[in-house]
């Protein structure tokens, strides 16, 4: 008859048949050792390092005191002559100890062992089939076995042990009214649905620490992704301005001289192709991370001018802030500009999850080699909630440094909170700090070196980054305004000549 005729009853007493020999007979006498318990557990963590360490063979120890139980149970009420008393003892307390490496062969054996272990000991009919010592070492067996594999395997093994009881009870003439057999199952059964539920909460509890572990790995992949996008979109922003400026320069560059010889043209024409072609190379490879629900900001991007803004919104929340400026403030790159504001914005908005109610403090220093930050923050006035997403922040803030080539160090002040210092390089801008030694300043000096009139370009693009920020009006207006140092510089060499 062909599988599909085939009845449902038929079917499901073939897949519980099949779920029986995977579970009682597949590999049943395959070496299985049961593993110390862990040191992290309760009643074992605050003991002495030694005790401690071999307190984790604690579940072999009870399961051997279990089989010598069993042994001086059986010396002790054995009923035979001679051996009787030790075979009564040993043959049940046998699988009982193989229970620590081959657990279901051990239940085997144990089956086998109640009706003999009967019959060495001439145990009386009205005890048949499960002596005294047959009674503990069988229950110990299905209770260890029952630990150690699924709570189908010990409904499997109740069932057989109450069908061996009916069958040998039946063959000792006593019918279904064996003294034992009854109370064998309930005890057995109390004691299995104890193990299965101890068992089953175990395991889901296994399960959710596990998932919980999976989902913090994914959220915090989650989240370092997306930092990192914001960071691609914001970077393309900043230098894609940069580039455009460039492009447009080098395109109007050979009007604002006359008769310039063809080299001049020609190498006009090849900057301007290459910034072409890297905007072109940029806006690919943003399309990659940016979202495809992803809207450009019509709003400009942050820069440190507007830090006085976050200050207020972040003193609207609560905690007092101070913010300190040393040195020559003056205007940087828009990407340096962004990330120290992000990375200000991201250190005060730590200060408020993880420390509500402190007095925080911002420094910046304009430093001749860059840009110097600290935050750092009292010890909170406030109760303190647990926050799931703590730490992206931080990563969040160290990619940014590492982008810029800085450096950046974070920690607890001792007595005071917490601290995060950033130092942001800004090569070639040291001379910048010092309006006296700015080359624009003294149109003499310009000719004289090629660095010199290298700083024209540089004081072009430092325009250009002040007007990143603002519209497209401003920005038409930097750029005609970043081209005049240029101008001047032409006009001094042709004093020069």
């Amino acid at each position: 008859m062909d599988e599909v005729e085939r009845s449902p009853e038929y079917r499901l007493v073939a897949g519980l048949l099949r779920s029986l020999r995977r579970d009682l007979t597949d590999d049943a006498f395959a070496y299985r050792p049961l593993a110390p318990v862990s040191t992290d557990l309760p009643l074992i963590r605050w003991l002495p390092g030694r005790l401690r360490e071999k307190a984790r063979w604690t579940p072999h120890a009870l399961v051997l005191a279990a089989a010598a139980l069993v042994v001086l149970i059986g010396l002790v009420s054995g009923d035979g002559y001679y051996l009787g008393p030790v075979l009564a003892g040993l043959l049940p307390a046998l699988p009982v100890v193989l229970t620590l490496t081959r657990p279901i062969g051990a239940w085997w054996l144990s089956v086998i062992a109640a009706p003999v272990t009967a019959v060495v000991a001439y145990s009386p009919y009205d005890r048949w089939p499960w002596t005294a010592t047959t009674f503990v070492g069988h229950l110990t067996v299905m209770v260890v076995v029952a630990c150690r594999t699924k709570p189908r395997i010990a409904v499997w093994m109740w069932l057989l042990t109450l069908a061996e009881g009916f069958v040998m009870s039946f063959l000792a003439g006593t019918g279904y009214s064996g003294d034992m057999v009854g109370p064998f199952a309930v005890v057995s059964a109390f004691a299995l649905l104890l193990v299965t539920v101890v068992h089953t909460r175990r395991t889901a509890k296994q399960e959710i620490t596990a998932q919980r572990s999976v989902t913090e790995v994914e959220r915090e992949r989650r989240t370092t992704l997306e930092e990192r996008t914001t960071i691609a979109r914001e970077l393309h922003d900043v230098v894609a301005h940069h580039m455009s400026v460039v492009a447009i320069q080098a395109e109007a560059a050979p009007y604002r001289v006359e008769n310039p010889p063809p080299e001049l043209e020609q190498a006009f024409v090849t900057i301007r192709e290459n910034a072409v072609a890297a905007l072109t190379e940029l806006r690919r490879i943003l399309g990659v991370v940016r979202a495809e629900d992803y809207e450009a900001p019509d709003a400009p991007q942050p820069t440190l001018a507007d830090l006085d803004a976050l200050l207020a919104n972040v003193r609207e929340a609560g905690p007092t802030v101070e913010k300190t400026v040393t040195g020559f403030v003056r205007e940087l790159p828009q990407g340096v500009e962004l990330s120290a504001y992000r990375i200000i914005q991201e250190a005060l908005s730590n200060v408020l999850r993880h420390a509500p109610g402190a007095e925080a403090r911002v420094e910046l220093s304009y430093v001749l080699g860059g840009l110097g930050l600290r935050i750092v923050n009292g010890m909170p006035k406030g109760l303190v909630k647990p926050s799931p997403g703590a730490g992206h922040g931080i990563k969040g803030m160290r990619e940014r440094v590492a982008m810029l080539g800085g450096e950046m160090t974070n920690g607890p002040v001792p007595g005071a909170g917490y601290q995060v210092t950033v130092f942001i390089p800004l090569p070639g801008l040291g001379a910048e700090s010092d309006p006296e030694s700015d080359p624009e300043s003294d149109p003499e000096s310009m000719p004289e070196t090629a660095s010199a009139s290298a700083s024209a370009p540089r004081s072009a693009a430092g325009a250009g980054s002040a007007a990143g920020s603002g519209s497209g009006a401003a920005t038409g207006e930097a750029s005609a305004s970043s081209a005049t140092p240029a101008d001047g510089a032409e006009d001094t060499e042709g004093r020069k000549g």
